[in-house]
């Protein structure tokens, strides 16, 4: 397979829905997979409105959020991804329910699909063995918010060919996107550096060494930082960014990698950042 025409999103929720708007904006066909109607749905209407914002603001026409839209198509039956030459899965950050995925998808997509994750730390590797075309599994991970963020990190895993990794890069950079591809190794590039940033956000709360407000203030006006760690933690959800702390502690084996208490207590709590309500601040 040379070129990617028809791409399927698993998952219609933050990353799912933004992923497959910036497919459908850049000329690609995408079919929007969620198991949950109502969330699909509400997926669908976010990418709406979301054009329907740029329109009035005069970033793109009538014609260009017509095609878009055209180039969309929503589904809550996984067997409506058999025909696509890339598949992107976007469910939540969770080895059982991403390795059943994948097994169901190896079964029901064509056998020279690409099969990719936008997996933020759990290992390529890993996930491809639950396949039959490890060869054409690779890691596709977009930051949030998708249509904003520039950069997509791609993981090769140890089955992954060549052709493979090229061909997802190639269709990377048709959705605007700049590419930086990472080794399969736990939190690849950016959640390597980011999370342990973050984790050490939180035991600076922990310890009493400043305030939330003192960190977040000290790491944007020091550090020239957009958005404070624990602003940012809120922002990503914090149960995701626990998880991923977890993997980084499992897969490499460093104490450095513990998460910090209070995480784990704020997530225990339910409070999961900006998507609940509450987390590190109010929302």
């Amino acid at each position: 397979m040379s070129e990617v025409k028809l791409i399927g999103v698993v998952g219609a929720g933050q990353m799912g829905r933004g992923i497959a708007q910036v497919g459908a904006m850049n000329g690609f066909k995408v079919i929007m997979f969620d198991i949950n109607a109502d969330g699909l749905k509400f997926g669908h209407d976010f990418i709406a409105k979301q054009l329907a914002k740029g329109l009035e603001k005069g970033k793109w026409d009538q014609g260009f959020v017509d095609s878009t839209l055209a180039n969309l198509t929503a589904t809550t039956d996984l067997k409506d991804l058999k025909d696509c030459d890339l598949v992107v899965e976007a469910a939540t950050e969770n080895k059982k329910i991403k390795f059943e995925l994948f097994r169901n998808l190896d079964e029901i997509v064509k056998p020279e699909a690409i099969l990719a994750s936008n997996t933020s730390s759990i290992s390529i590797t890993e996930i491809a063995a639950n396949t039959n075309r490890p060869e054409k599994v690779a890691g596709m991970h977009f930051m949030n918010p998708v249509p904003v963020m520039k950069l997509v990190e791609t993981i090769t895993g140890l089955e992954t060919s060549t052709e493979t990794i090229e061909l997802v890069e190639a269709t990377a950079q048709k959705m605007g996107k700049t590419v930086v591809r990472a080794d399969d190794v736990a939190g690849f590039a950016v959640n390597r550096i980011l999370m342990p940033m973050i984790n050490e956000a939180f035991y600076t709360l922990y310890e009493g060494i400043a305030d939330a407000k003192g960190i977040d203030n000290a790491m944007k006006l020091g550090c020239n930082q957009p958005m404070g760690p624990l602003e940012l933690a809120d922002f990503i959800g914090l149960d995701t960014c626990l998880a991923i702390m977890e993997v980084l502690h499992e897969g490499l084996g460093d104490t450095k990698y513990r998460p910090c208490p209070l995480l784990k207590k704020y997530v225990t709590a339910k409070r999961f950042g900006r998507k609940s309500g509450k987390g590190v601040y109010e929302y």
